[in-house]
């Protein structure tokens, strides 16, 4: 087990290696200069020429990357070209808000698709069969930026159930500890606090959840039908074994795998799909402050950003595949 994770480390050093240099290279191909947004378009030629000089923008591409690495090996993803703070502090102030908002989603998502998929797979053919997929087909075809902007529409403005953006409202203090509202409202016992969070959770989690859900009902109800027609679940009908324990015990259990599989990249996917959720519901986590860094072109956010989650998106794939040997012990690791 040791060597096989030990492995899969050795394997994250070439993988984040080829994610620096394509992010590095496209950033620099595209048009615009951060000297010329910093200043604005009235600035000198002079004056460009000597914050290009500070910011080490007119140094040859190779010449950049290498110091690039060299701070990145050093633990250093650089400074923020606009406010001069460093990219590992920012990341790690907004950080828990990009987290807390993706688990939120991914709750919701392992719950409703796995209800759906197997519920869909046991009743096969079924009015709610039909139902479920297409409404799987309408989450995965519906864009998440008109979804939350029709989810703001009715819940917010038309009904005012749900507060239309940000983590926390105005009026609520709350004692920062960890940067993780939920927790943090535990900790100090304020439960206003903890329902004031929740409540902001809701509406952007639902709007990011809907492409997973609709995924993992997919596969579910997939795997769930290829087990059911094994002779090992013929034999525990014929054995008298109720249709509860038939589906839950024997067939789940084994049809978990590719699910697994799917919520691991899933959760992947919902740490970068979250820049559009963010930017719409302004909340305040990694995904918004590199959508402001594209518009600002402040290479060093976008880097750090990128390459902070291709890392995680490494570790969580490497997690799914240590909880195979759990799910199923005749899977062994080699």
């Amino acid at each position: 087990m040791l060597a096989y994770i030990l492995r899969r480390i050795m394997i994250m050093v070439p993988t984040l290696l080829g994610v620096s240099i394509i992010v590095f290279m496209m950033l620099h191909i595209t048009p615009g200069d951060p000297a010329e947004l910093l200043l604005g378009e009235r600035a000198t030629e002079q004056a460009l020429s000597e914050l290009r000089e500070h910011l080490g923008l007119n140094k040859p591409l190779h010449v950049q990357y290498g110091l690039f690495l060299k701070r990145l090996l050093q633990g250093d993803l650089g400074e923020t070209i606009w406010t001069r703070q460093k990219v590992w502090i920012e990341v790690k102030q907004r950080f828990p808000a990009t987290i807390e908002l993706s688990i939120f989603a991914l709750g919701i998502s392992c719950f409703m698709g796995t209800l759906l998929g197997i519920i869909s797979a046991t009743r096969q053919y079924s009015i709610f069969d039909y139902l479920s997929m297409v409404g799987a087909l309408a989450g995965v075809s519906m864009p998440i930026f008109w979804l939350g902007l029709v989810f703001m529409l009715i819940f917010s403005l038309n009904l005012g159930w749900l507060p239309l953006s940000g983590r926390l409202s105005i009026d609520i203090d709350l004692e920062i500890i960890t940067n993780f509202y939920i927790l943090d409202s535990i900790l100090t016992r304020n439960w206003a606090a903890l329902r004031d969070v929740i409540w902001h959770l809701i509406m952007p989690a639902v709007t990011l959840s809907t492409i997973p859900t609709a995924i993992v009902a997919r596969m579910t109800r997939s795997a769930m039908l290829d087990v059911l027609r094994q002779d090992y679940i013929k034999t525990a009908k014929a054995k008298g074994l109720s249709k509860f324990k038939v589906t839950f015990k024997h067939a789940l259990r084994n049809a978990l795998i590719p699910v697994v599989t799917t919520i691991g990249l899933q959760f992947g996917v919902l740490l970068g799909g979250a820049i559009l959720t963010e930017t719409i519901f302004a909340w305040p986590g990694v995904g918004k402050w590199m959508y402001d860094a594209v518009m600002q072109r402040d290479y060093m956010v976008i880097q750090g950003g990128v390459l902070f989650i291709a890392a995680l998106f490494v570790v969580i794939n490497l997690c799914v595949d240590l909880l195979y040997a759990i799910i199923n012990p005749r899977i062994s690791v080699s």
